[in-house]
């Protein structure tokens, strides 16, 4: 559905080089800091900045390549980005039917009054969240087989962020459609992607499927005399702490079994993520 393979794109002292994969019938996650390059991926895989170097495919075609009726089977949101306050919904479900062959102004409309959305007040008008709401429900309206999605849930309250995924899982429950979603609240993440890479300083630093994060990864709080004793084939990252050392293990199981007596927590995406950029191989 779409693929990257060695993207590269430099600004001054920073350098994006990213490959990833999203395959149909999947959410896939693209985690990282704040300026770790996950909006410049997002813009580069749109056709909004041009790559040094790499290829970029969708749909099985190179991006450049892709034809208007291609480009309207994208749905996009991204975090810097959004509809130009002076509009109303009724503006904008006007130029949503002359945009996209096949608009879903019905549908759109009942999500619209699902989410309380006013459609003859002007989106400047609107909160954060009702903004969040809205680029989501256009993004979705027209049949889209692959949705780029950038910070979607970002100011939402968590009744507003639940509804807002059920409305994604909705998305996902016909055939041959894709997710590519960044966010910064973990839980989302978990709950919604299949896979996720791990972006930091513009490069891919890890690739896993969710359910395997969850259960295999773990970090091993250890003290100074525990942490030497220690089998470090399985540890991907360490950091020194106050009482020894917290250490990030991808075969979880392994020490539960062979160190009874180490605490053993449970991994998270923010852990891990914590882990990996601030870790030390």
């Amino acid at each position: 559905m779409l693929r990257l393979e060695n993207v590269k794109k430099h600004y001054g002292e920073f350098s994006l080089e990213c490959s990833l994969e999203v395959q149909a019938g999947c959410v896939t996650g693209l985690i990282g800091k704040n300026g770790a390059g996950k909006s410049t991926t997002f813009k580069a895989i749109l056709g909004l900045i041009y790559p040094d170097g790499g290829k970029i495919e969708v749909f099985g075609k190179p991006v450049e390549k892709l034809s208007i009726s291609d480009r309207e089977q994208i749905g996009v949101v991204l975090s810097d980005s959004g509809f130009s306050g002076y509009l109303t919904i009724k503006d904008l479900i006007s130029m949503l039917r002359n945009m996209y062959g096949n608009f879903r102004e019905d549908e759109f409309l009942r999500r619209c009054k699902k989410f309380r959305l006013p459609l003859d007040k002007k989106i400047k008008e609107f909160s954060t969240g009702m903004k969040r709401k809205l680029q989501v429900l256009a993004a979705i309206s027209h049949d889209a087989k692959l949705l780029i999605l950038d910070e979607p849930t970002a100011g939402l309250d968590v009744i507003a962020r639940d509804e807002l995924l059920n409305l994604l899982r909705e998305y996902m429950e016909q055939d041959e459609r894709a997710i590519l979603i960044s966010s910064h609240i973990s839980s989302d993440l978990e709950g919604l992607c299949d896979d996720v890479y791990m972006i930091d300083d513009g490069k891919i630093v890890m690739h896993t499927e969710t359910d395997i994060l969850l259960s295999d990864y773990g970090l091993l709080k250890v003290t100074d005399d525990q942490y030497q004793k220690l089998e470090k084939e399985y540890i991907i990252r360490h950091r020194k702490e106050e009482y020894g050392y917290s250490c990030l293990t991808d075969q979880k199981q392994f020490y539960m079994e062979n160190y009874p007596g180490l605490a053993i927590e449970k991994g998270s995406i923010d852990e891990v993520m914590t882990m990996m950029i601030r870790g030390e191989k």
